[in-house]
């Protein structure tokens, strides 16, 4: 089957299960969205919960496809393998190489929205990688950021309600404003790890 014809069914099946569940999303959080999304960038958010990709999903609309990074490991999960199959590009994080490089350009020239999580993990107070740095340099597209901001425990805890969540989506902005003055004599190493974590202060001073 020829892939424009696979990315076609993609669409409509990332659509419908979208428009399923944005009536779930939205009554469990009492979603609220603030901001537009620019018609195409690398959407970066914290990772805070299992919840941030479908509120994502929904927040921007089962039209807007979003197509995200998921690392090789989500794989050996029954219940989300299909999904991370059908809707994400799959790359060995642990060991990034041309393969997957590859997999990642491919998915840039087909989704107008690729969509990363700086840090990686879920786990709290982790650090910014510099990944989502390098494929806005590779790819030449800017970040759209977007906060998840809750009122009351997120992610939910149990025997609690489930919090109200506004979704604040900011304006793009590109790898060269991050790096306005910046020495150009810094590392390679040093000048990435700034980047990425001037990256997520834009998108927590959302």
């Amino acid at each position: 089957m020829r892939s424009w014809v696979v990315e076609r069914i993609r669409d409509v099946l990332y659509a419908f299960l979208v428009a399923l569940a944005t009536p779930v999303v939205w009554s469990l959080f009492r979603l609220s969205v603030k901001g537009k999304p620019h018609p195409r960038g690398i959407v970066v958010a914290p990772h805070r919960s299992f919840w941030d990709i479908p509120i994502l999903c929904v927040a921007f609309g089962p039209f807007r496809r979003i197509v995200f990074l998921a690392r090789h490991g989500l794989l050996r999960n029954p219940v989300f393998a299909p999904f991370v199959w059908g809707f994400s590009v799959v790359i060995n994080r642990e060991d990034f190489g041309t393969k997957d490089f590859r997999k990642v350009m491919n998915a840039a020239k087909r989704a107008r929205w690729l969509g990363i999580f700086p840090e990686g993990t879920r786990r709290p107070g982790a650090k910014p990688k510099p990944g989502a740095i390098r494929f806005a340099e590779l790819l030449g597209l800017p970040f759209i950021p977007v906060r998840l901001v809750s009122r009351g425990p997120y992610p939910p805890r149990p025997r609690w309600r489930f919090p109200k969540v506004e979704v604040r989506i900011g304006p793009p902005f590109t790898v060269e404003d991050l790096a306005r003055d910046l020495s150009p004599d810094l590392p390679r190493s040093e000048r990435y790890r700034l980047l990425a974590q001037r990256l997520m202060e834009r998108i927590l001073s959302l």
